[in-house]
Order: structure tokens, then sequence, then C-alpha cells
């Protein structure tokens, strides 16, 4: 059973920073590429992060800069540095994975296989 369990969210004021984590089980997690993406209220689910099997990034412009994804393939787990914060930021955040991605890393999160439960990040003075 493919199991991702995030964890990290929080309050956070505008301009700090929060890391967010996932576990993951029940797949080849080294093979996959893996995501993170966040709801709004009001707005769709929104791609924010990917990261390859061999540890090749891609951002939304939205983050860009600001947010750092990385992996341990040794610990099954993914990871998203979220620094200078801003209320936009302010959602539901999931982790999510693709078991067979093909080439590149999939920005719309339908043609992802798997979604965790989320945690929720909330940026507010």
């Amino acid at each position: 059973e493919v199991q991702l369990v995030e964890s990290g969210g929080g309050l956070v004021q505008p301009g700090g920073s929060r890391r967010l984590s996932c576990a993951a089980s029940g797949f080849t997690f080294s093979r996959s590429v893996m995501s993170w993406g966040r709801l709004a209220p009001g707005k769709a689910l929104e791609w924010v992060s990917g990261i390859t099997s061999d540890g090749s990034t891609s951002y939304a412009d939205s983050v860009k800069g600001r947010f750092t994804i990385s992996r341990d393939n040794a610990k099954n787990t993914v990871n998203l540095q979220m620094n200078s914060l801003i209320p936009e930021d302010t959602a539901e955040y999931y982790c999510a994975t693709a078991l067979d991605p093909g080439v590149g890393i999939p920005t719309d999160p339908d043609d992802y296989d798997y979604w965790g439960r989320g945690t929720q990040v909330t940026v507010s003075s």
C-alpha cells in the first residue's frame, strides 16, 4: 500500500521559513518522481515543485528562488524548504508521487498517481 505522510506545517510569520517533510512507503521511492502541490481556499490544486530520481528539480514560478526541494533515497523522504514566505503561500501542502512519469517532472496534478493527506501552512502576522 502506497503511503505518503506529510509533516512540518504550522503558523509562520511573513518573511519566515518552514520545512516540510514527506515520508513515503509502499513503492520504489528511488525510481519515482516526487512533487509538492498546494491547495488554497477557493483555488485549484497547484503543482509547486518536483524532483526526479536523480535529483533534478523544477519549481513553479510563484515559488522559484524561495523554495527548495530535496530528497533522501536512503530514508524515503522528500523535503520542501520554504523561505521568505508570504501570505499567498497559505495553503494545505501535499506530497505526491508519479510512479512512471516518463521524461521530466509533470506539472499537472492529474499526472500524479498518489497524494498524501496534507499539512497546513498558514502565513500570517
